[in-house]
């Protein structure tokens, strides 16, 4: 559901620049408030987990179109609204610079329609109810269907209002409306059931690592793996999904590609200005792996280079940026 600029105005895509980077100086004060530097490792290795399953696009049965994980659920299922909205956008920004993947003038958007959503409706109005008296398998499954088709729901809805509000191109409202929601929500079924697999092994191996869960009387159970070796386990399965299992994606357009061919019958739209110009060639002087592949190039190593690649970036960038901004302070004795 990246969106492209040449969906989104410039006043349109400043103005949800602005409203994303209050919500990350927000988090980032709460982060600092919460000074929890054990979560350090967990958004690092959780944001290229996030960054791997991206790549790895699902048909939609029936539909000639795919979809992929948002990931902000289960980011903030893990590390809470505030750390999982930050690295969600650590992940959405390698996408866009290292990989082209969304427009730079559109980040704005796609961070609040990608990770706002996910990261603060999802874990505030979903999570955190639903597992206020203790985590079960079964409360996790519900929870990650939930928020996931809830909070995809309202991204795909707020697709088509920057998009109607920037009035550049001519997809009709409702027609593009009618269109984004009934993939978006078969796509934030499967992402729910995906969702809920990861975290129900978190919770089994080591059920602390759930945003709140630890802090239950009842769940101070022992899980069946320690902390270094779960840790260890979502590093490997991300290494392992980019390089490996992405080369099985869906060669389908995602829902948001699937919903402008529908509609306007092409997904290649353009757009004239000097704010896109300067941000097309912004991007292209740093994706280096444009498409999550080499230039000018079809070989599936690029895509598998791309994977592992790109997770240890979103790594590097997750924990170089909580050591950069002091987002956790060592403890006075």
């Amino acid at each position: 559901m990246h969106m492209a600029d040449a969906l989104v105005s410039p006043a349109v895509a400043g103005t949800m620049y602005v409203l994303s980077t209050g919500a990350a100086a927000y988090s980032i004060k709460e982060v600092r408030a919460e000074n929890d530097p054990k979560k350090i490792p967990v958004m690092g290795v959780m944001g290229a987990f996030v960054f791997a399953t991206q790549m790895l696009n699902f048909t939609i049965p029936g539909t000639g179109s795919s979809g992929h994980l948002c990931g902000g659920m289960m980011l903030s299922a893990m590390l809470g609204p505030f750390a999982g909205f930050l690295t969600m956008i650590g992940v959405l920004l390698v996408q866009c610079l290292l990989f082209a993947d969304g427009g730079l003038l559109a980040l704005g958007c796609n961070v609040w329609n990608m990770a706002f959503y996910g990261c603060f409706i999802g874990s505030l109005l979903i999570w955190k109810p639903i597992m206020k008296k203790g985590a079960t398998r079964g409360k996790i499954i519900v929870a990650s269907i939930l928020g996931c088709v809830l909070t995809l729901q309202l991204g795909a809805f707020s697709v088509s209002l920057e998009t109607l509000a920037s009035k550049v191109t001519e997809l009709p409202f409702g027609f593009f409306v009618g269109t984004m929601q009934p993939i978006h929500l078969a796509i934030g079924f499967v992402e729910g059931l995906i969702t809920a697999a990861v975290l129900v092994f978190v919770h089994e191996a080591r059920p602390e690592l759930l945003w709140g869960i630890g802090e239950s009387t009842s769940e101070k159970t022992e899980g069946k793996l320690t902390y270094k070796k779960t840790i260890i386990a979502l590093a490997v399965a991300a290494l392992l999904c980019g390089g490996v299992v992405s080369l099985a994606a869906s060669a389908f357009p995602d829902g948001l590609e699937w919903s402008m061919e529908k509609v306007a019958g092409t997904t290649e739209l353009e757009a004239e200005g000097g704010a896109y110009d300067a941000a097309a060639s912004i991007q292209e002087t740093t994706s280096l792996l444009p498409d999550y592949a080499f230039k000018d190039s079809e070989s599936v190593v690029g895509t598998s280079f791309s994977g592992i690649v790109g997770s240890l970036v979103v790594v590097a960038v997750a924990v170089g940026a909580c050591y950069a901004f002091r987002f956790f302070k060592k403890k006075a004795d």
